[in-house]
This record gives structure tokens, sequence and C-alpha cells, in this order.
């Protein structure tokens, strides 16, 4: 197979909103299929103070070429200030599933 695949991790405070945003994604062929976690807590540093937050994660199965087009349909929808959206390469896996990705997402 010549396409790369890749993980992209997209975390957002509310679970059924995370859950609609995958479902867009999958619908327009950015992401083959989204994993979700519904919790999770997030530590993190914000304008000079430290949070803890509960938060929700998925990690979307995509074509590396088409993390641009996710990054920036994120940006669009998403409602915070600055979304995490984290590509994460896939080295390996089972062929037949890393073709389905393929077959499943559009050309970029």
């Amino acid at each position: 197979m010549d396409e790369e695949c890749c993980e992209v991790v997209v975390t957002a405070a509310d679970a059924d909103w995370l859950a609609g945003f995958t479902r867009t994604l999958v619908e327009e062929r950015l992401a083959a299929c989204g994993h979700q976690l519904a919790a999770i807590r997030s530590v993190y540093r914000w304008e000079g103070a430290v949070h803890e937050e509960p938060e929700a994660r998925v990690a979307l199965h995509t074509r590396r070429s088409l993390v641009p087009a996710v990054v920036a349909r994120t940006g669009e929808l998403h409602p915070y200030e600055v979304p995490c959206v984290i590509a994460l390469p896939l080295v390996d896996g089972n062929p037949a599933y890393l073709r389905w990705v393929v077959q499943e997402t559009r050309e970029p």
C-alpha cells in the first residue's frame, strides 16, 4: 500500500459533542472511523494557570495526507480556542485494516 495511515487524536470537554464531531468527519470521509473514550482527565497550563478538567478523547484513523484537512475542519467546528489535534504515525498494522482505512477516506 502506497498511502500512509495515521491516528489523529482530538479531545473535547463534551463527549456527546465529540461523538457528533467524529460522525461528521466519518461522513465527510476525512476519517474511516473514530474510537472514543468518553472519560479522561486533562491536566494542562492555560493562560498562566494549571487546570484539571474532565474531557473526552477520540482516536481517528485516516490517511496521513488528510491530516491538514482534519486540522482545518476541527478548527472550524471545535468550541475550544486551541483544540488538541495531534497526528501519530502508524508504523505497522493489519494490512487489510489499513487498506480499509484508505478505501473509506477520500483523496486528499
